[in-house]
């Protein structure tokens, strides 16, 4: 049965595309757009971990925020959700409005990470401030639940109150957890009721077992047909255990040369002709020895 949800679906965590000074490099955001929306996403994240989002100005961000929405009035079927999430709920009120403001489907916001010691009365207040001052009464807010690098999530208390107090707004989140139990206690608990989009390529045929309306992931830069062959066999009722496996080996490669964001970009480039994109700083660029390994055990998977 296919989820109901207007956010349900595939989505590219979107890497940032970047000239060799880091950069943003918006000549080249049609053909990742394009790219994308050709191998069967239904929408793409801008800012998030993989889109390097901590690492630009609110100003920046605006920038290319500005830049995908133009474009996309080629290509109206494509959803765009952005990063918003900052430790500072000022600036994050401010970026949420503006992704609303220029029309994108919904806005993702990590808990303030820097204060990993938040209660969930405070956290709860931080979203609802966030909610009741820039997300309209038809929009969508997911919450960003990574706790692994965050520091900080959503117990499974502050989604309920959440959901109780915003039912339309707080649509739900992005579990990048990499836990099937949390997984399948949010199934338990909210059924379809909470959009969860799961993180981890590995896990999507489990997760919409468990009421997951679909992914977001950094490998669906690249693993997207396959995550949208999941994805449509699940919403149909069958059965996704072959192709599920075929996706969990290919990310169980990419998965060994981290950080995400300079490994896909090499992919991007090497695999499928898109531009060499550099990332910003702390973060380096890979080296050309494992640039060519990478490339290497990608392609000896043959799938």
């Amino acid at each position: 049965m296919t989820p109901k949800h207007p956010l349900a679906g595939v989505y590219a965590a979107a890497v940032t595309p970047l000239k060799p000074d880091s950069s943003l490099d918006l000549d080249s955001v049609p053909a990742l757009l394009t790219f994308l929306a050709g191998r069967g996403c239904h929408g793409i994240v801008l800012f998030g971990t993989t889109g390097e989002g901590p690492s630009f100005s609110p100003g920046e961000r605006e920038t290319l925020m500005r830049c995908a929405c133009e474009f996309r009035t080629s290509m109206p079927g494509l959803r765009l959700i952005a990063g918003t999430g900052t430790p500072s709920l000022s600036e994050t009120i401010d970026l949420t409005k503006l992704a609303f403001d220029l029309g994108f489907e919904a806005a993702l916001a990590v808990p303030p990470y820097y204060f990993r010691k938040a209660t969930d009365n405070g956290l709860f207040t931080w979203f609802s401030e966030v909610i009741n001052k820039a997300v309209p009464s038809d929009g969508y807010l997911l919450g960003y639940h990574f706790p692994n690098v965050a520091g900080i999530g959503f117990s499974m208390e502050l989604l309920a109150r959440l959901k109780d107090a915003f039912p339309t707004q707080f649509a739900g989140i992005k579990d990048s957890s990499h836990d099937s139990e949390f997984a399948h206690n949010l199934g338990e608990k909210f059924g379809s009721d909470l959009v969860v989009l799961n993180g981890t390529d590995s896990y999507l045929q489990l997760a919409m077992q468990n009421k997951a309306a679909g992914c977001i992931t950094a490998p669906a830069n690249i693993l997207s047909p396959g995550l949208r062959e999941i994805w449509n066999l699940m919403s149909a009722g069958k059965d996704a255990t072959e192709v599920q496996a075929r996706v969990k080996k290919q990310r169980e490669v990419i998965e060994k040369y981290p950080p995400f964001p300079p490994t896909l970009k090499a992919l991007l480039h090497r695999l499928y002709g898109l531009p060499r994109w550099s990332v910003k700083p702390p973060l380096e660029s890979i080296s050309p020895e494992m640039e060519e390994k990478v490339v290497r055990e990608f392609e000896s998977l043959n799938l």
